[in-house]
């Protein structure tokens, strides 16, 4: 007979190693199968950019990603369509970002992965699948030969040319520009272009060159970051290209046609030698996210250009907005019309990523009128608002949900901030509040009635009640507000906007905010029961 599970992640990349231990938090544990025998050190992403760095401290994992504690700090600067976004002097902005490896993000969450006791099988490739109404079987190619898994839910996190997708006839509509290509690698480049201790470099010709800072020439794109003092990853998008150059020849030769001048490079020792190329972009989208019991998250859904590097901050907000919903599915505490919800809230997440990565894609192309546009759109980006309108796009704050709450508080359907708390355990902030990726009901003044609508759920939604939570400080100045004040919560100094007036607030395991009101607004408590029931499904007691 076929092994069974009750859910089996196709794909070992970032998506799907994030979304394994997700379910493990929620107390399903998952089989992941990965197609490689070993992770693959070929150049992929840089970094990550966006609200996923927060979600990461709200799981207590931005310190073993970044070597240091939280709150991750904001960015001061940045870049949309390779034009800077100046952010040194907006206090609140919600940019953050992080240099590490694709293949060390995916070394962390592995060992992540393996402390919650996931089963990672490598070398295991799902080459074909049935479906029925109670469950999926899988045709799985392994080192001993086929095998057959039967599992109750399938999570393809099986890259843009997923298997999964394909097989379930989910469409992948959308466009491919070929009118340039790519170059990604890692190189050595030494002084004294390679400016000591900066990781700047002085370019003849051109002058200083600054890490994650691009230049727009008529014949392309080059950026660059730097991991550690000598070694960078080089980004290229080049309008013409020797098809027979290849390597680091190749590589070097296409940074000298679009910066019109040498940088020398070579190769890492002990890598293999770069110079990864990519003819286009796809900008594509899946028609569905979900068939049945499959799923698809992060490239398997969609596929876009990397211009400001949203793909991780999609995928891994794919992963965790799915995680707690097919968890509370598969123990039985919710039925499968939870699972709805996830391409209802996913899918115009991805549309945005798709518009605006086209957009900069389109102000980096050669061309005289585009020149023209980049000088207005630089004029428009000395404006504040329309500034921060830009970085809440690209950081993916500007997200709503819509929650299904008739006249919904402010807070409502957005990401929790993580504002400064203080309890009778002592001070604490949100996202360390959220490290067990459970739902989580803030009372942050006396509010008995809608306390007591909670108490039906209380084994699903751990509550930090009025006695157990108030705010730091409502200030830099003001002293902290007394226990119970109807004043709501404020953020402490130096942690960014704080929650407003507000009593109570149901938090998702996802960060979102599924409810939030005061016990005096008429009809709050029938407001509130709705939405535990609709999140966390009937009540337990």
């Amino acid at each position: 007979m076929a092994e069974q599970h009750d859910v089996v992640i196709a794909g070992g990349g970032p998506n799907g190693l994030l979304l394994a231990c997700e379910l493990a938090l929620a107390g399903v544990r998952p089989v992941l199968l990965e197609r490689l025998a070993e992770p693959s050190l070929e150049p992929k992403a840089n970094g990550l950019v966006g609200r996923v760095i927060e979600a990461l401290d709200y799981r207590g994992l931005y310190e073993r990603f970044s070597g240091t504690p939280g709150p991750a700090p904001r960015t001061p600067f940045f870049q949309f369509g390779a034009m800077l976004l100046d952010l040194s002097t907006m206090d609140d902005h919600p940019l953050r970002t992080m240099m590490v490896p694709q293949a060390r993000m995916e070394a962390l969450l592995t060992e992540r992965a393996q402390e919650l006791g996931i089963e990672i099988r490598r070398e295991h490739e799902v080459t074909d699948l049935v479906q029925d109404a109670d469950g999926v079987t899988l045709t799985v190619r392994t080192p001993e030969g086929e095998q057959e898994i039967r599992t109750r839910y399938l999570v393809g996190a099986d890259g843009g040319r997923s298997t999964i997708r394909k097989r379930c006839g989910i469409g992948f509509p959308g466009v491919t520009d070929d009118s340039f290509t790519a170059w990604l690698g890692s190189v050595a480049i030494e002084q004294p272009v390679a400016v000591a201790d900066s990781g700047e470099l002085e370019v003849p010709g051109i002058g200083r060159l600054y890490p994650a800072s691009f230049r727009r020439t008529e014949r392309g794109l080059f950026a660059y970051g730097m991991f550690q003092p000598g070694q960078y990853r080089v980004f290229i998008m080049e309008w013409h290209r020797d098809a027979a150059e290849t390597g680091i020849a190749g590589l070097r030769a296409a940074a000298g046609r679009v910066l019109g001048t040498d940088i020398p490079m070579r190769a890492l020792e002990g890598m293999e030698e770069p110079g990864h190329t990519t003819a286009g972009i796809n900008s594509r989208q899946a028609d569905r996210y979900r068939e049945g019991r499959v799923l698809l998250v992060g490239d398997s859904a969609h596929v876009h250009s990397g211009m400001g590097g949203p793909g991780l901050n999609l995928g891994m907000q794919d992963a965790l907005n799915l995680g707690w919903k097919l968890a509370a599915v598969v123990t039985g505490r919710c039925g499968e019309e939870l699972l709805d919800s996830y391409e209802r809230e996913r899918f115009p997440v991805g549309e945005r990523v798709i518009m605006h990565t086209r957009a900069q894609t389109a102000l980096v192309s050669p061309g005289p009128n585009v020149t023209a546009v980049r000088a207005l759109f630089e004029e428009l980006l000395t404006e504040q608002n329309v500034t921060r309108r830009i970085v809440d796009l690209m950081a993916g704050a500007d997200i709503r949900y819509d929650m299904g709450v008739e006249d919904p508080h402010p807070l409502v359907g957005r990401w929790l901030p993580d504002v400064s708390l203080r309890t009778e355990h002592g001070p604490t902030r949100v996202a360390e509040l959220m490290r067990a990726a459970r739902p989580l009901l803030l009372t942050l003044a006396d509010a008995p009635e809608l306390v007591a609508v909670a108490e039906g759920w209380v084994d699903v939604v751990p509550a930090k009640l009025a006695e157990d939570v108030e705010p730091t400080r409502q200030s830099e100045d003001a002293e902290p507000t007394a226990l119970g004040a109807s004043a709501g919560v404020r953020s402490a100094a130096g942690t960014g906007a704080g929650l407003g007036e507000v009593e109570v607030v149901l938090v998702r395991p996802d960060g979102y905010v599924a409810w939030a009101g005061d016990a005096d607004t008429p009809g709050a408590a029938e407001s509130l029961r709705r939405a535990l029931a609709t999140w966390f499904g009937k009540p337990m007691r």
